[in-house]
């Protein structure tokens, strides 16, 4: 492929303040950059594709450091409950889309708003009302919870006798019998044996579907960080067939219990997904989950939960498990990427990543924690030492009703001022941007206006919740552009995306007004 050319605009090579900015580019067919200004306005004649930028702005496009793209692109492809604004809502919704499809034998939706149930516990029953004969199978819209109707439990033997799982909890009635929630895998995996799961085809097109909304965002790379085996087959299929519109790196998931069965598989996924030689499919990462999340106490914490004295949340791992697990796939040269919620979970991913390093020596590792919700302030210096990134997905950092009826009610006053601390952390470690899609929108203008404001879309409260971690604007799009590409070991990559206007020079809440009207990944255009 030949040269494309870019004219009559403003051409970036970041967003911070000293960002250099010229009025013209050449890139050659794989997005590398060969000239700039004067000299790439002289190649236009050559080129291949000009592209004339129209007085708008050309820069680094952005990328999604956590995110499960699979799954958001298969929530398009089942009952839409996400909109939903009452229980009553969603039965409906589920009703109709299994009206419509009689021959689905299983019904799989996502994500329902868990603050529509008290506490978020949801009952089997009144999924019943509308599938009472096929099981009925919804995500949460945390992913870590299911709410099943009574026909998925009969199948999967569910009932008062079935004992608490290991990594697992089954929220159950005054008689014991299953409410209709599992909570976390190891409660979800007792569908597993019964359950069909989403077929193959229906795995591929969710990765064209999701790729292509990516790269209309201007999103170059994913870091898809929940991958299972069967998902790796998907992926390499949409490789071959030239679904993929963004790049990819596949993040493999540890099980706790069973991690050193997965090493030779983990290590022969990486070779099948690098001998397609296909630039945007890559599969350099093991995920870890530390713990669970805040919301149904399965996040890890040092002290009580408020509400629950008594109860620390779920560890997911043995201490010396996974230090051995983070060994081994370090060893293996596997970036690390661990999900980690509560303090005591960053503590212990903190822990980890220094017995890593002092067993496998010093390199260039670049380990992940995600999410990074509560932190005890005593930790934060650790990961500049460690040379760790913390992953923030933004949109979090909002007094949302999620954090007003789940959140804050768990964990109390004093550690609600503790979480996401995204200021301090960027002003002494390295940090980049996600959205966890689709657990949240995976749009970068509202999570970029978070960032900076910690308001939500009304304003709300007019001096920012906890305004101390506010960063400013264009560390906001930095962190969601060139801080992404630092944890993709991408830091000389140039994917870029066009933008009406400067989002420099925009009001925060104004973000979503500014339009992608191209993104070029590996130099070539995927968007508008």
């Amino acid at each position: 492929m030949g040269a494309t050319v870019f004219l009559n605009g403003t051409i970036l090579d970041g967003y911070g303040a000293d960002a250099a900015a010229t009025t013209a580019l050449a890139i050659d067919g794989d997005g590398t950059w060969i000239a700039t200004g004067p000299e790439a306005e002289a190649l236009h004649g050559d080129a291949e594709c000009v592209v004339d930028l129209a007085g708008g702005v050309l820069a680094p496009a952005f990328g999604d450091g956590h995110a499960h793209p699979l799954q958001g692109g298969l929530e398009k492809l089942g009952p839409q409950v996400r909109a939903c604004g009452s229980v009553a809502e969603i039965v409906a919704c589920v009703k109709r889309w299994a009206d419509e499809h009689p021959e689905q034998e299983w019904i799989y939706g996502a994500s329902y708003d868990a603050t529509l149930a008290p506490d978020g516990l949801f009952d089997s029953r009144w999924l019943d009302e509308a599938v009472p004969d096929r099981p009925v199978v919804l995500r949460a819209w945390d992913y870590h919870t299911v709410w099943v109707n009574s026909e998925a439990l009969r199948r999967a033997g569910i009932d008062a006798d079935t004992p608490e799982p290991p990594l697992g909890r089954i929220p159950r009635r005054e008689d014991g019998s299953p409410l209709g929630i599992l909570q976390e895998p190891g409660a979800v995996d007792l569908l597993l044996p019964v359950e069909p799961g989403r077929p193959h085809h229906e795995r591929v097109e969710a990765l064209r579907l999701a790729t292509e909304e990516y790269a209309s965002l201007g999103i170059a790379w994913i870091q898809d960080a929940w991958v299972e085996p069967a998902e790796v087959e998907a992926y390499l299929d949409a490789s071959t067939r030239g679904h993929l519109a963004t790049r990819v790196n596949l993040a493999l998931r540890a099980d706790p219990l069973r991690w050193r069965d997965q090493v030779p598989a983990f290590v022969e996924a990486r070779r099948r997904v690098e001998e397609l030689d296909d630039p945007l499919l890559t599969a350099a990462t093991v995920k870890v989950f530390v713990d669970g999340v805040v919301e149904n106490h399965t996040a890890a914490m040092l002290d009580d939960y408020t509400d629950v004295p008594g109860d620390r949340g779920m560890v997911n791992w043995d201490a010396a498990e996974l230090a051995a697990a983070a060994v081994t796939f370090d060893r293996l040269g596997f970036q690390l990427h661990f999900h980690a919620i509560g303090d005591a979970a960053c503590r212990t991913a903190l822990d980890v990543f220094e017995q890593v390093e002092e067993q496998n020596g010093p390199r260039d590792r670049r380990p992940v924690i995600a999410h990074v919700q509560l932190a005890d302030p005593a930790d934060l210096p650790r990961f500049a030492r460690l040379g760790a990134i913390a992953n923030f997905e933004p949109l979090w950092a909002q007094l949302d009703p999620m954090m007003l009826d789940l959140t804050l009610p768990r964990i109390g006053p004093e550690r609600e001022l503790l979480q996401y601390p995204i200021r301090t952390l960027h002003d002494s470690a390295r940090i980049s941007f996600g959205s966890d899609w689709p657990v949240s929108d995976n749009d970068w203008r509202p999570g970029v206006a978070t960032a900076v404001t910690r308001q939500t879309a009304a304003g709300v409260p007019a001096s920012g919740w906890t305004p101390a971690e506010r960063i400013t604007l264009s560390d906001a799009l930095d962190s969601y552009s060139v801080g992404v590409a630092h944890q993709a070991f991408a830091d000389a990559g140039r994917d870029l995306v066009w933008l009406d206007r400067d989002p420099r020079a925009v009001a925060p809440h104004d973000l979503r007004g500014v339009r992608v009207l191209g993104t070029w990944v590996a130099g070539v255009r995927r968007a508008a």
